[in-house]
């Protein structure tokens, strides 16, 4: 049968799917892709797998793809972050079987993408993305999709959407916020280039970024013209997203948890993470049964926690609170499912500073002399609780004079006045020792040296000592004679 392609795949593979959910490590496992799909959502990805790891580790495989499987759970598209077109290609042929399209992360923007050097930070590198699909399309037997972020131009990102098309994806997801939107600096989402691209390439095209209600997925693809919208964060705090309802959170917690014990096994960080972000805005309120689902150790601790967070809220509203908006200014009730919106990001200094500039003078002058713990960050004050002496002062600090070789602080007692990594190259070369590092190359050298001495004067007494015996006496003549 001929692999589909484009449109085509999107209309029969994924039967013309417009409502997503994202790919979400940790989080878009089988249990609530299906609770998903209970509530709207049309395709769904699985987390994000490790190419690499997914390779080599059999467990890896059978716990993240071959056990987390459902004929309920498709169409399913499995999301691989890779740098390295053959164990890309090689990791997906090992998936294809279970899945409806392959999926390249090319838009995760944390720090561990950065440092295992894939997701957002290869967007730059297009010989090798081009290379990579081109392999991936060539080889595997469903198609190749691709999840992007947007380059700040509009017009280097509609080059980029067009590279990764003619390489050889046949379905493209646009996030809308740079490789540097993230955290505290998410802000908002660019439907703008999310449509330039959408009009410049002829594969389906899938909006990603703003979705919190049903009227955003709907307003989004008017403005953009997009196949399909998909949500991460939107649907995680309301999996009833996508058909338009917010219903109380212990109904969807409940729900999900019922799928769960159906669909074992599942990792109990997964339920973990999903009940704190269902109850979120609840556990602002009760504190004490944030520490609980935070310690409890199975599934029917984490279950009777949510138990305890329902009857709190069904009390609150029998007492008539039902209609009174949460303090914190949310637009629902806080036991309703309802999006978390990210503060916006302070200005530098702004925090628990004064309005008034002459206060703000004379506190910074006291946080200069006065070294208690109060004008430390939070990070620095555990330091200081483990250890009291500990100094934070960059003018106090021991300055240290740096190896000649690598700029590494050098050993203080080291002859050769190189730090101990150095040190040792140079003491074992020399066949040298090094006190100050603890090196003794030249110590056992000469021990070896003595012992094997010793060991053939030793063999040299005994050749002699042996040498007249090895030779027979001669008889006596009188007993010859006789």
């Amino acid at each position: 049968m001929e692999k589909l392609q484009g449109f085509d795949f999107w209309k029969t593979t994924l039967k013309g799917a417009r409502y997503v959910v994202a790919p979400m490590v940790d989080q878009s496992e089988l249990a609530w892709r299906l609770l998903s799909r209970r509530h709207g959502a049309e395709l769904c990805y699985t987390p994000m797998l490790h190419a690499q790891v997914f390779v080599r580790d059999v467990n890896y495989r059978r716990e993240n793809l071959y056990s987390d499987v459902s004929p309920e759970d498709r169409p399913l598209i499995a999301q691989f972050c890779a740098n390295d077109p053959e164990v890309f290609v090689q990791a997906a042929l090992m998936a294809q079987d279970y899945c409806d399209a392959i999926d390249l992360n090319l838009g995760c923007p944390q720090m561990i993408a950065k440092r295992g050097h894939y997701g957002v930070f290869l967007q730059d590198e297009w010989e090798l993305l081009e290379k990579m699909i081109k392999l991936a399309n060539e080889k595997l037997s469903v198609p190749i999709t691709c999840k992007i972020r947007v380059f700040p131009e509009i017009e280097k990102t509609v080059r980029y959407a067009r590279m990764l098309e003619k390489a050889g994806c046949q379905l493209l997801t646009v996030h809308g916020r740079t490789k540097d939107q993230k955290g505290a600096l998410t802000g908002i989402a660019s439907w703008v280039h999310i449509k330039a691209v959408r009009e410049a390439v002829n594969i389906p095209v899938f909006a990603n970024g703003n979705i919190q209600h049903l009227s955003d997925v709907q307003r989004c693809m008017e403005e953009t013209g997009v196949q399909g919208v998909m949500s991460a964060e939107g649907n995680l705090h309301n999996p009833a997203l996508f058909e338009g309802r917010s219903p109380p959170v212990w109904e969807m917690a409940e729900e999900y948890l019922e799928v769960v014990k159906k669909h074992t096994p599942c990792s109990l960080s997964f339920v973990r993470a999903h009940l704190f972000k269902l109850w979120h805005h609840t556990l602002q309120i009760h504190q004490d049964l944030r520490e609980d689902l935070a310690k409890v150790k199975n599934l029917e601790a984490l279950a009777e926690v949510s138990r305890q967070l329902k009857e709190r809220c069904q009390e609150e509203i029998a007492k008539g609170a039902g209609d009174a908006k949460p303090s914190a200014g949310l637009p629902l009730p806080h036991w309703i499912c309802q999006p978390y919106v990210r503060p916006p990001p302070k200005e530098p200094g702004s925090e628990n500073t004064p309005k008034n500039p002459e206060v703000k003078a004379s506190k910074r002058a006291l946080e200069d002399t006065d070294s208690t713990s109060d004008s430390l960050s939070k990070n620095k004050q555990k330091k200081k609780a483990r250890n009291p002496n500990k100094n934070f002062c960059p003018e106090q600090k021991p300055k240290y004079i740096k190896c000649e070789q690598c700029g590494n602080p050098k050993g203080n007692k080291c002859v050769f006045n190189l730090c101990r990594g150095c040190c040792k190259k140079a003491a074992y070369k020399a066949v040298a020792d090094c006190p100050g590092h603890g090196l003794r190359f030249k110590t056992k050298a000469l021990k070896l040296q003595a012992a094997e001495t010793e060991k053939s004067q030793v063999n040299g007494r005994a050749s002699i000592q042996e040498e007249p015996a090895s030779t027979p006496p001669d008889p006596p003549v009188a007993q010859a004679v006789a």
